[in-house]
């Protein structure tokens, strides 16, 4: 696990971009996981100047989104299809029907769960996997408590998520679904890499969890510390609760091919 600090979340952004955009120029046709919430948003308006102003291609791309509401109809603002839309897709050079989000609305989720399972190994598996973090520590709507081993499946969404996110809804907690449908920790930890994007003070206790205390499904993101090649992206707020913030500034700054200054 590599942990990089940067001094904001513009900076940060800035960073995984050029992460994500290595991989599309080494791989023109990736499969890339994606994640929705206010985090990932700076990461998107980068990549989305960089196909603008630099040409970066997503023609071949075939995406999967983490998860999605139960219950809200693609057209819904809050609804993740719509979110990565206005974010990302439509900004984009992507083919539509490379672009894969869980369906709120299904009239079988046990068989979509399965179908969007069998999709990605289909398509290959994911070569990179972007995540959030919850304030609880969570990844996707795993919420604490799922299995490590999990697959796309429905979720009961806890308290604390729920409340979280009122803020996109006017404040309104009853307006919040209570249940969603979201990949698995088992299905994010087969992405070939991992980037997981954390920004603010609010989520520094989650963070420290998932990097330095153990592995538990109380702390889905936890199970990171499992995979092979997983990169953490910090802005300095969210990497104030590490206790050995020094070590990964030492490692950032003197690792082979950084910056001498």
């Amino acid at each position: 696990m590599e942990v990089v600090i940067y001094p904001n979340y513009e900076a940060m952004s800035k960073a995984a971009a050029q992460m994500v955009a290595r991989v599309l120029n080494a791989k023109p046709n990736a499969v890339l996981g994606l994640a929705t919430g206010s985090t990932p948003e700076g990461l998107y308006r980068e990549l989305v100047r960089m196909h603008r102003e630099e040409g970066l291609d997503f023609s071949q791309v075939t995406t999967f989104n983490l998860d999605e509401y139960v219950g809200l109809p693609k057209s819904h603002p809050q609804s993740y299809h719509y979110f990565m839309h206005e974010k990302l897709f439509k900004h984009i050079n992507i083919a539509l029907q490379n672009i894969y989000i869980p369906s709120g609305t299904t009239d079988n989720y046990e068989a979509f769960c399965r179908w969007y399972e069998e999709r990605i190994r289909q398509c290959g598996g994911i070569d990179l996997q972007i995540l959030g973090i919850g304030a609880d520590g969570h990844i996707a709507f795993n919420e604490p408590g799922s299995s490590l081993g999990s697959r796309t499946r429905i979720k009961t969404l806890a308290r604390q998520t729920i409340e979280d996110n009122a803020r996109f809804f006017d404040g309104r907690v009853d307006l919040v679904p209570i249940y969603a449908i979201t990949m698995g920790v088992g299905t994010i930890l087969e992405a070939r890499k991992i980037m997981l994007l954390a920004s603010g003070k609010s989520k520094a206790k989650a963070v420290a969890a998932t990097i330095e205390g153990p592995v538990t499904s109380m702390i889905t993101a936890s199970a990171l510390q499992l995979h092979r090649d997983v990169t953490i992206f910090l802005d300095e707020e969210a990497a104030s609760d590490l206790k050995l913030i020094d070590y990964y500034r030492w490692i950032q700054a003197n690792k082979p091919g950084a910056p001498k200054t």
